[in-house]
C-alpha cells in the first residue's frame, strides 16, 4: 500500500494543508524532530479548478476591479489542475479522476469545500439562465466583472456576508444595484438589528438600494442563446418585479460531500469528523468546509486554517500516531493497533512538529500529547473599500464574535456614535465575554478578541473602556 499523502480540494484548506507538509524546516527545527517523523512525505493535491491555489476572501476585491487575479494567488502549491475525483477506493486505497488516472494513498485528506446554495426558485434549474451567477469561485468572480458594465441592472439575492461584500463591490464597478435579503436584517448571523442599521445606510449612501423582509419568488427570462434563457428580472411575492441585466445568487453555501457519501463514510451535514480531524474511515482526513466537528461546519476561512495546519502536525508525526485513538462515535472501522513505544515516539514527534513551527501549540488537556482540533473561535472582520469621496465613501469596518444576542441574566455594553456611523457592543455572562459586534472604529478589536478567544476571566478594567469609551 502507498504511504502518501493525497488531497482531494486544492482551496484555502487543502493548499494550505499542502504547504505545511512540503515546506522545509530549518536544519535546527528539522534536527530536533524524531526519526519516525523526519522524512518528508509526498503530497499530491488533485485540483477541480484550472486556477492555482488564491485567497478566497478576497473575491470581492478582485470583482471591484481592486486587485487582479494575480494578486490573489497562493503561489508554491504544486496541484494538479482541471482534475476531478470521481470515486474513492476504500478497499485499493486509490482515487479514480476524470482523466481515467488512478493515484493511490496511504493517508487520503478531503478538502472538497462547498458549493453555492441556489434557492428554489422559478425559472432556476440546473442550467443557469444567462446573466445569472453564484459568487463562490474566481471563475464567477471574472464572470461577474466581465458582465458589468456602468449602469448595470444588477440584483443581488441574500444579505449575507457575501451578498453584502458582493452589492459593495458591484457599485463601485459602477452598476445600478438591488440587494434584496430575506431576513429582517443584512448579516444576521453577525449582526443585531442596532448594527445592520448602520451597514444598511452605508451601502445606500453608495447607491445600494436594500430590501429587507423581502422573499423572492422566481426569475422572468426571455429565450437567449443558453437553453434556460436570458434573466430579465426578479420577481418578489408581493409580485413586484426587479427590473435586471444581472442577478447573483449569494444565499450560502452547502458542503461538498457527495464522494464521501458515495465511499460510504459517516455524513450529516458534514463529513463527520473526530479531534484528530478523522472520518470514519482511519486512513482519511477531512478539513475545511465539508468538514463536521462536534456537530458543526463552520464554512469560514479562520477554521479551515486551523484545521490544516493541526492535521498537518499529525501527519507529520509516525504513522502510528494516527491511530491513537478511536474514530468518532459510530464509526465502523477500528484505529490499528500501536505499541507503547510507538506512541511514545508519536507523542515527542507531535511536540516536535509544534516546536518546529509546524503548528501553533494546541491549548487544553489534549496538548500534553498529540495536537487535536477541539474546535475555533471564529471572528468575522469585514472592511468594505470605496473609491469615493462623497459622505459615506469611506471604508467602512465592521468585526463581529461569538454569541451577539443575550440571553437573559446577561451583561450588555453598548456604545453607539450617529455621526461617525459606529457602534460598539460587547456581551458578558458571568465574569466572560462572550461575544461582540465593532462596527466603524476597530481599535479595541484586537484586546476584545483575544481575552473572548483565550476565554479568559475579564479583566477588572471597565468594559467601557475596552470598548474606547472616555
Amino acid at each position: 500500500m502507498s504511504k502518501d499523502i493525497v488531497v482531494i480540494g486544492g482551496g484555502t484548506a487543502g493548499a494550505r494543508l499542502a504547504r505545511q507538509l512540503t515546506r522545509r524546516t530549518t536544519p535546527a527545527a528539522a534536527s530536533s524532530v524524531p526519526a519516525a517523523s523526519a522524512a518528508t512525505p509526498t503530497v499530491t493535491v488533485i485540483g477541480e479548478e484550472e486556477h492555482a491555489p488564491y485567497n478566497r476572501v478576497l473575491l470581492a476585491e478582485v470583482l471591484a476591479g481592486r486587485y487582479g487575479p494575480e494578486v490573489i494567488a497562493q503561489p508554491g502549491t504544486p496541484v494538479r489542475r482541471g482534475v476531478r475525483v470521481v470515486r474513492i477506493d476504500r478497499a485499493e486505497r486509490v482515487v479514480q479522476c476524470d482523466d481515467g488516472s488512478v493515484v493511490p494513498y496511504g493517508t487520503l485528506v478531503l478538502a472538497t469545500g462547498s458549493n453555492p446554495v441556489l434557492p428554489p426558485l422559478r425559472g432556476l434549474g440546473a442550467d443557469l439562465p444567462d446573466g445569472v451567477h453564484p459568487f463562490r469561485t474566481l471563475d464567477d468572480c471574472l464572470a461577474l466583472a466581465a458582465a458589468v458594465r456602468e449602469g448595470t441592472r444588477a440584483v443581488v439575492i441574500g444579505g449575507g456576508l457575501l451578498g453584502v461584500s458582493a452589492a459593495r463591490a458591484l457599485a463601485e464597478r459602477g452598476a445600478q444595484v438591488v440587494l434584496a435579503q430575506q431576513g429582517e436584517h443584512l448579516m444576521q448571523r453577525q449582526l443585531d438589528p442596532e448594527a445592520s442599521e448602520l451597514l444598511r445606510g452605508h451601502l445606500e449612501t453608495l447607491g445600494v438600494e436594500v430590501h429587507t423582509e423581502c422573499r423572492v419568488r422566481g426569475l422572468r427570462c426571455e429565450a437567449g442563446e443558453g437553453a434556460a434563457g436570458t434573466v430579465r428580472a426578479v420577481e418578489l411575492a408581493d409580485g413586484y418585479a426587479l427590473d435586471a441585466d444581472l442577478v447573483v445568487l449569494a444565499c450560502g453555501v452547502r458542503p461538498r460531500v457527495g464522494l464521501a457519501q458515495a465511499a460510504g463514510l459517516e455524513v450529516r451535514h458534514g463529513i463527520v469528523v473526530d479531534d484528530e480531524l478523522r472520518t470514519s474511515d482511519p486512513h482519511i482526513r477531512a478539513i475545511g468546509d465539508c468538514a463536521e466537528h462536534n456537530g458543526r461546519v463552520y464554512g469560514l476561512a479562520g477554521p479551515a486554517l486551523e484545521q490544516a495546519d493541526i492535521l498537518a502536525a499529525l501527519l507529520l508525526t509516525s504513522p502510528s500516531a494516527t491511530a491513537l485513538t478511536a474514530p468518532p462515535s459510530g464509526h465502523a472501522d477500528a484505529a490499528d493497533p500501536v505499541d507503547a513505544a510507538d506512541a511514545a515516539d508519536a507523542v515527542d514527534a507531535a511536540a516536535a512538529a509544534v516546536s518546529a513551527g509546524l503548528v501553533a501549540a494546541v491549548t487544553g488537556p489534549a496538548s500534553a500529547s498529540l495536537p487535536r482540533y477541539t474546535g475555533t473561535r471564529a471572528l468575522t472582520r469585514l472592511t468594505l473599500n470605496s473609491r469615493g469621496t462623497g459622505l459615506g465613501a469611506g471604508p467602512l469596518d465592521l468585526a463581529a464574535f461569538g454569541e451577539t444576542n443575550p440571553l437573559p441574566g446577561d451583561d450588555v455594553v453598548r456604545l453607539a456614535d450617529a455621526t461617525r456611523g459606529a457602534y460598539r457592543k460587547v456581551v458578558v455572562r458571568g465574569d466572560r465575554l462572550i461575544g461582540g459586534i465593532l462596527l466603524g472604529d476597530l481599535g479595541a478589536v484586537g484586546e476584545l478578541a483575544r481575552t473572548w478567544e483565550g476565554d479568559e476571566p475579564l479583566p477588572s478594567t471597565p468594559l467601557f473602556h475596552l470598548l474606547g469609551g472616555a
